[in-house]
């Protein structure tokens, strides 16, 4: 069997880890200017081409219809994505498949946002002669505000020149980058001027980690006689509840059914002595604890059990005990 040969440990090796971490700081650097280059210009002109912009799509009927290609295309189909996931209904169309068939897809209702650096791209004629034929709006985003498509466009986003991270100044790389964060700004600009909120949210991320985390504690929280409730009594009593139903806690009502304490495990370490068991829960029970309501975000009642260093949360609805949701509920469905 031969030996696997050892990790370079000499100064070739460091010498090469110290040139590869440059040049990630030099990329970096570069498209860090690209981003700075682009806020300062969205404080001048371009802020009122964007105002123009987000006003337009706003206002339509139809959707947004996203195209691009190259480097500009995966962009575009990416801001797609991120505008329709936050409520602005939007769709990716190649802007070389659009003349094959695909123009079809986009209406007259339709605001139509081509992203193109140079703003020449032969395939992107046709998509602007059908805009023009059938008036519908023209969204430019390119860094050349002479280009044909900028000079075609109802609004031209026109973002300023950056060189590219590229050594040779020819790799899209700064650029994209600049095109990228241009239509995220856009996105989250729509989604707040339409209020849109985390409940919206919800709605359109049923699935994976967000729509994990985007349940309400009603969809998690054990409800009925699952739940470890105790009118005012003896901790004996108490102590019965709480093991019989497994959540480590026991909530305390009064005789109005509010929920006026709770006793952990916690407090029963605490309060260790011979006649606990005979002792009243009153002088045991966390007085006012801390609850939740049935409509709160899962990711939310996660925050508050790792805030407060506790396990479980009593759900109430008008004071009364609903519900308890334990973290190993929030746990298991998916919310981290």
């Amino acid at each position: 069997m031969s030996k696997s040969k050892p990790l370079m440990t000499n100064s070739s090796g460091t010498d090469d880890a110290d040139a590869t971490v440059q040049s990630a700081l030099r990329t970096l650097d570069a498209e860090g200017s690209g981003i700075t280059a682009l806020a300062a210009a969205l404080q001048s002109d371009l802020g009122v081409a964007f105002t123009a912009a987000a006003n337009l799509i706003r206002g339509a009927k139809g959707r947004l219809i996203v195209t691009g290609l190259g480097k500009s295309g995966h962009v575009a189909r990416k801001i797609a994505a991120t505008l329709a996931s936050t409520g602005t209904p939007a769709f990716f169309v190649h802007a070389a498949e659009a003349s094959h068939g695909d123009l079809g897809m986009i209406t007259p209702d339709d605001v139509i946002l081509a992203m193109s650096w140079s703003g020449e791209q032969p395939e992107m004629k046709n998509l602007i002669t059908y805009a023009k034929r059938f008036r519908i709006a023209l969204i430019a985003m390119t860094a050349d505000r002479d280009s044909t498509l900028s000079q075609a466009a109802d609004i031209a986003l026109t973002l300023p020149r950056a060189r590219e991270a590229c050594p040779h100044n020819l790799a899209p790389t700064t650029s994209s980058l600049m095109l990228l964060a241009l239509g995220d700004a856009l996105a989250i600009a729509l989604l707040e001027g339409r209020g849109f909120t985390s409940v919206d949210f919800s709605v359109l991320h049923p699935g994976g980690k967000l729509g994990a985390m985007l349940k309400y504690t009603r969809d998690l929280m054990h409800a009925g006689d699952a739940v470890p409730i105790k009118l005012g009594t003896k901790m004996s009593d108490a102590l019965v509840e709480m093991s019989s139903k497994g959540f480590g806690c026991v909530g305390i009502t009064d005789t109005r059914g509010a929920i006026v304490g709770i006793v952990t495990d916690g407090d029963l370490r605490r309060h260790m002595r011979p006649d606990l068991m005979t002792a009243f829960v009153d002088d045991v029970m966390t007085k006012n604890p801390k609850t939740i309501s049935r409509d709160l975000l899962a990711s939310e009642a996660l925050e508050i059990l790792n805030s407060s260093k506790i396990t479980a949360l009593i759900v109430t609805e008008a004071n009364k005990p609903v519900g308890i949701v334990h973290m190993h509920d929030i746990l298991r469905a998916g919310v981290v």
